[in-house]
C-alpha cells in the first residue's frame, strides 16, 4: 500500500522540492550534490566559509503532527503508518515520532519535511536584507537527505543569520541540529561531506575520498580476507571485487587516484599476506606463481584461472583500483521535474549521457541498433557515429513506461526534438 501511495505523492514532493536537495530523488545521487559544491565553491570570489550541519536522528523525531497537517495525502492512513510502532527483539515499540521503520515512503516523508530549507532560508534573508545584499553574503545550500552545508562569506553570518533560522525551521518539524557533527570551517582547513573531503590548497578546490572513508573502506576489506582465511582463491577474487569496483566508482568523479593507487598497494600487501600464511613452508618465488600472473603491463596480479561449467578456461583476477578512470560526472539540473512530461527528453539525454560508460547499458543499445536494422525510428535513416543518436521511451516514462527495450528506440537527436517538441508518432519498428 505504501508503494500505491508513493506513486502519488513523489510527483507532489518533486514540484516542491528545492533545486539542491539530492538525497532519495530520481536521477539524482551524491554526486550531484559534490558537483553542485563545486560549483559554489571553487571559483576565487566563491564563498570562504561553510556551515556543515547534520541533524540529530531525523528520521527518528520527525514530529508526527506536523507531517499529518503537510503531507497531501489521506490523513487516516498516514496516522496508521506513523503510529504502527515497531517489534524489536520480539518486544512490541510505540512511535511517538518519526518516519516508519523501512518503510519505502520513508525517504519521500522526510523530503517533504526538509523541502524550503533551501528556498525559504534565502527568501528569509531577502526579505531582511535584501535581494542585492543577500546574494553578496553568498549563501548557497546544498543537502543529501538529513546532511546538508551552507555556504557563506562569513562566519558571522552564518552563525548569526543562517544558523538560527535553521534552528527555527527544523523545530517546527520536532528536530534540531546534532551539536557533535554541527560546525563552521573555512574551505582552508577543508570539511567532509559525503565520503569527500573538499578543500582549497593555495586558492584551488580539490575534492577527495576523505580519510575516514578510506579507513572505514580499507578495514572492511581487511575483514573480507580475515574471514576467509582459507578460502579458494577464486571465492575470494569474487567477494572483494564487487566491494573494490563499487568504491572506486563512487569515488571516481573526484581527485582520487593518488587515493586509489595507496589503497590497492595496500590491499595487495593484505593479500599477500594472505597467500604467505598459507603455505608458511614454501618460498616466496612459488607463492608468487601459484598466486600472481602477469597481465599487460602489471606484472603481479592476484588472480587464477577457472574452468566454467562448459568446459571453457578464463581467468578471473583482482578488480584494480588503480585502473579506474576519474570520469567527471555530468551533474542534473536544479530545476529538473522528471515527473514533467516537458522535461522528458532531458531526462533521457541525461541518462544515456551518464550510462555511455556502463556495459550493460551499452549492450542494450547494441541490440536496439540490430534490432532496428541500423535504422532511425522516425526517419528510417541510417544511424551513424557522424549522425549521432538518443535512446527514446515510446510510453514516456513519465507516464508509467518501462527500461524495457520494447519500450525504446534510438532516433536520431534532431527526430528526438521533433517528437518530444510537435508530438510526432513513434513505433516500435518491425524486425
Amino acid at each position: 500500500m505504501q508503494a500505491l501511495y508513493l506513486l502519488a505523492l513523489e510527483p507532489v514532493s518533486e514540484g516542491t522540492s528545492d533545486p539542491n536537495s539530492y538525497g532519495f530523488r530520481i536521477n539524482r545521487s551524491t554526486a550531484d550534490a559534490m558537483s553542485q559544491l563545486f560549483l559554489n565553491l571553487s571559483r576565487k570570489a566563491s564563498a570562504q566559509w561553510i556551515l556543515e550541519a547534520d541533524i540529530k536522528g531525523c528520521f527518528d523525531h520527525i514530529s508526527h503532527d506536523w507531517l499529518e497537517s503537510n503531507v497531501p495525502m489521506d490523513k487516516a492512513i498516514l496516522r496508521k503508518w506513523l503510529k504502527a510502532g515497531v517489534v524489536f527483539q520480539g518486544q512490541f515499540q510505540a512511535t511517538e515520532a518519526g518516519t516508519p521503520q523501512g518503510g519505502i515512503i520513508s525517504p519521500t516523508l522526510a523530503n517533504v519535511a526538509l523541502n524550503g530549507l533551501e528556498r525559504q532560508l534565502v527568501k528569509s534573508l531577502e526579505t531582511k536584507l535584501g535581494v542585492v545584499n543577500t546574494k553578496k553574503l553568498k549563501v548557497n545550500v546544498v543537502r543529501y537527505a538529513d546532511d546538508f552545508v551552507i555556504t557563506g562569506s562569513t562566519p558571522e553570518i552564518l552563525d548569526g543569520e543562517v544558523k538560527p533560522w535553521v534552528e527555527q525551521f527544523l523545530a517546527v518539524r520536532g528536530l534540531t541540529l546534532s551539536t557533535e557533527k554541527t560546525r563552521i570551517v573555512n574551505i582552508a582547513d577543508g570539511f567532509d561531506f559525503l565520503g569527500w573531503n573538499f578543500r582549497k590548497y593555495s586558492g584551488t578546490l580539490l575534492i577527495k575520498p576523505s580519510k575516514k572513508n578510506v579507513q572505514t573502506f580499507y578495514r572492511k576489506v581487511k575483514g573480507v580476507i580475515s574471514a576467509n582465511k582459507t578460502a579458494k582463491q577464486v571465492n575470494i577474487i569474487n567477494l572483494l571485487n564487487p566491494m573494490l569496483r563499487g568504491w572506486a566508482q563512487y569515488h571516481s568523479p573526484v581527485v582520487a587516484k593518488a587515493t586509489f593507487n595507496r589503497l590497492e598497494y595496500a590491499v595487495s600487501k593484505a593479500l599477500w599476506r594472505w597467500a604467505k600464511r598459507r603455505h608458511p613452508q614454501k618460498t616466496t618465488d612459488w607463492v608468487r606463481k601459484k598466486y600472481y600472473a602477469p597481465v599487460g603491463d602489471r606484472s603481479w596480479v592476484f588472480g587464477t584461472t577457472i574452468v566454467d561449467d562448459g568446459g571453457n578456461s578464463r581467468w578471473v583476477g583482482l578488480y584494480s583500483l588503480a585502473g579506474t578512470p576519474i570520469q567527471r560526472h555530468k551533474k542534473v539540473r536544479g530545476d529538473y521535474h522528471p515527473f514533467d512530461p516537458a522535461q522528458e527528453r532531458y531526462g533521457e539525454t541525461l541518462r544515456q549521457e551518464r550510462m555511455l560508460n556502463n556495459m550493460s547499458h551499452r549492450k542494450q543499445w547494441i541490440k536496439l541498433y540490430i534490432s532496428q536494422r541500423g535504422l532511425c525510428a522516425v526517419c528510417e535513416c541510417k544511424i551513424t557515429k557522424e549522425t549521432g543518436w538518443e535512446d527514446h521511451h515510446i510510453e514516456y516514462r513519465t507516464y508509467g513506461g518501462s527500461d524495457a527495450l520494447g519500450n525504446r528506440v534510438l532516433l536520431h537527436p534532431d527526430c528526438h526534438k521533433q517528437v518530444h517538441h510537435h508530438g510526432r508518432p513513434v513505433v516500435k519498428p518491425v524486425q
